[in-house]
């Protein structure tokens, strides 16, 4: 169990399945989280399912109200706190859902989604993805930032390239922030972002989630100790402000739950460090979260501080960008 910190953990996955197992997330309630953004769709994954998913979790999450608290507002994610129940919202991982619309937006904020990036690997009709020849932010892109600016939800960058996150900066009214990544001056891998991104995104008043996927820290198994030392680089570069949890924690399932006949390879490609080197994923468990705590405090990390990296930093910017 986490000391007591509002605890925000940026990312999760669930299996993007309409019979998954919601209720797997009081994982993340019993290690002391207290505000949990759920994926709900990728580029990849066609819209009826991604809607399908979006109604079967929050079905789930609704009729369990005893453990759980569909999060809007930030009101919400207060009463989740104040009532012990863990606080749930939806993210979109790519901007081909919207379908060219940049008014598609406002309907997924209206069904949950309160984060988004705007292309997942690969480049769309939007912006350039961190595993393809990255062209930038298209005009239509600068509609859909604008979109997502006035909807109210959280702009993300994380799995876009370069020149698009920063584009996506310059055009932002509100915090940009990465969800879930990692600093490729620890490890260089596609994923991972450079000093020059970290340094644009605080700019904006943005936060960087660090993640504990094993594959961006080119370990097998990632400790507490490695996560806070992604923090402590992070910290040093851009101030204790701009730093968060985005654990990009995947709950396991025995069915596949891509879409039949997906390429694996195109997504995530072998050149970019896929299907080769370390095979299998391991993320850092949300039960771990009090050691990285613990490892903060050895380090002397204040407790003022030790809240704003836990979830103080997200919820400003929530504040910042939820309507």
């Amino acid at each position: 169990m986490i000391e007591k910190h509002l605890v925000w953990d940026a990312h999760a996955c669930l299996p993007l399945l309409h019979d998954t197992d919601v209720t797997a997330l009081l994982q993340h309630r019993d290690a002391g989280v207290d505000v949990v953004s759920v994926n709900v769709g990728m580029d990849f994954n066609p819209v009826a399912d991604i809607l399908r998913i979006i109604a079967c979790f929050r079905n789930v999450i609704e009729r369990r109200n005893q453990d759980f608290l569909f999060a809007e507002s930030l009101a919400d994610v207060d009463r989740a706190q104040a009532t012990g129940r863990l606080a749930v919202s939806f993210d979109l991982e790519g901007s081909m859902m919207l379908q060219d619309r940049p008014e598609s937006v406002d309907s997924f904020y209206r069904l949950g989604v309160r984060q988004i990036h705007l292309a997942y690997n690969r480049n769309n009709s939007v912006a350039g993805g961190c595993h393809d020849k990255d062209s930038g932010l298209t005009p239509l892109g600068r509609e859909v930032v604008s979109a997502i600016n006035d909807a109210g939800m959280i702009m993300d960058c994380s799995h876009m390239g370069e020149r698009s996150a920063l584009d996506v900066m310059a055009c932002s009214t509100k915090p940009v922030s990465f969800s879930h990544t990692n600093a490729a001056g620890i490890f260089s891998f596609g994923r991972c972002i450079s000093d020059d991104l970290m340094q644009a995104s605080a700019r904006t008043g943005g936060v960087i989630g660090i993640s504990g996927v094993n594959r961006f820290y080119g370990q097998a198994l990632v400790t507490p100790a490695l996560l806070v030392d992604q923090i402590d680089y992070v910290v040093d570069r851009v101030g204790i402000e701009h730093v968060g949890i985005g654990l990009d924690y995947m709950y396991p399932s025995e069915v596949d739950d891509n879409p039949p006949g997906l390429d694996r390879g195109y997504w995530w490609p072998k050149s970019a460090g896929y299907f080769s080197g370390l095979q299998a994923i391991d993320v850092l468990h949300p039960s771990q979260l009090g050691q990285v705590v613990g490892e903060m405090v050895a380090r002397g990390y204040t407790a003022e501080a030790i809240s704003a990296v836990m979830g103080g930093n997200f919820y400003r910017m929530a504040q910042q960008s939820w309507c």
